[in-house]
């Protein structure tokens, strides 16, 4: 695919630039509404909202460094069945990954669904970005200032506290997309480029009447190049750490010692799907005498009990679908770093099934398929 347009910016105001391009593709293309992060009218907070009137895009802000859920979950709300009408939606690069193993799950589908994608500086915690956006005075201005440090040339690292998900994250252009609006490495008094990866996102493109743009410059693939090998440093160095404390039975419980059962991280988890979990059933729901007997047993039994199984658990049904979002580390109330240890575990599943989740939407999830020659030296077949 080569159909690119050109989205004029003026004074180098990106937001607006963007927030001009997905009003135009709404009302050009047949979309009925557009999921994208908007401006919460009661507060200075960056939201997904579903938008069906493109006078309020005036408020979306997909360049803002919140990231306070991870969207491809409220997308296969509205895809999982027909919606009766064409969707349009805005979604970082791990959105979108998490979607595609959503979509391999049968848990939304990609039919009637134009997914927009913007280059990925990364993202604030939801700590974070609440400090943030309080020292300026709107939101508009926060993300302002956080754009012009992230795609500063060197961007400003130090100014930026992303969450280490997102420092640790290979994959910051959003593959999967229909669209991708390129920042990486780009002047943006030039204006910047919308680019369609598929025939679906060709069309919409070829239907907004805006000027073709040039081929991407080479800075953009350099710019790409140093993100990448930052982040694989980053990661590496992490995925060290994480090693390193949780090496054994007794490492991995003190990891996890601040662990309240709360299951934040399962519920903001993208890919942990199951509307029922056995967690929340008469499975767990102990008899008081079994506790009795545990603390008779051991001399005495941590309440609550099962969080190092739970854990387990979650790694085992979701390692070969995580694609490294950092939702569970932002959503848990005692700062575990969850993320890093699951990201640490995916990576090794993964790996050992030769898949990157959420990459090849026609690219079967591991243990969905039988192969007739597969792992030899552990069947001994």
């Amino acid at each position: 695919m080569t159909q690119a347009i050109r989205i004029d910016i003026e004074n180098k105001d990106q937001l607006s630039g963007i927030r001009s391009f997905l009003a135009a593709v709404m009302e050009k293309a047949g979309i009925e509404a557009m999921l994208v992060p908007s401006r919460l009218a009661v507060k200075n907070r960056i939201m997904p909202t579903l938008v069906s009137d493109p006078a309020r895009l005036a408020y979306a802000d997909p360049l803002s460094p919140s990231f306070p859920v991870n969207g491809a979950q409220q997308l296969t709300r509205l895809t999982r069945l027909p919606a009766g009408g064409k969707l349009a939606a805005v979604l970082r690069p791990c959105e979108i990954r998490a979607f595609n193993e959503l979509v391999k799950l049968n848990q939304g589908k990609r039919d009637d669904v134009v997914i927009i994608g913007l280059d990925c500086p990364g993202a604030l915690s939801n700590t974070d970005f609440r400090a943030f956006a309080d020292q300026h005075e709107s939101s508009d201005a926060a993300t302002r200032a956080f754009c012009a440090s992230a795609f500063s040339d060197p961007a400003d690292d130090e100014a930026l506290p992303c969450t280490a998900a997102c420092l640790a994250c290979e994959h910051p252009i959003p593959n999967g997309a229909d669209i991708v609006v390129e920042l990486f490495g780009i002047d943006s008094a030039g204006g910047l480029t919308a680019r369609a990866r598929t025939e679906m996102g060709e069309t919409v493109l070829m239907g907004l009447d805006l000027p073709p743009a040039e081929a991407a410059p080479p800075q953009r693939k350099t710019a790409i190049d140093s993100t990448v090998a930052k982040r694989k440093q980053f990661r590496e160095k992490m995925f060290s750490a994480v090693s390193e404390a949780t090496g054994s039975l007794q490492g991995l419980s003190t990891y996890l010692a601040d662990c309240v059962n709360c299951y934040n991280c399962r519920a903001a988890c993208p890919v942990c799907y199951c509307t029922t979990c056995v967690f929340t059933t008469d499975t767990f729901r102990h008899e008081p005498f079994q506790y009795l007997q545990w603390a008779r047993r051991k001399g005495g039994v941590k309440m609550p009990t099962d969080t190092l199984f739970f854990h387990l658990t979650r790694m085992a049904h979701i390692s070969t679908a995580c694609v490294g979002c950092g939702q569970c580390t932002n959503a848990c109330p005692n700062d575990i770093p969850l993320s890093n240890l699951f990201s640490w575990v995916a990576h090794h599943t993964q790996g050992a099934f030769g898949y990157e989740a959420g990459l090849d939407l026609s690219q079967r999830p591991p243990m969905c398929g039988f192969e007739k020659e597969e792992y030899g030296e552990v069947v001994g077949i």
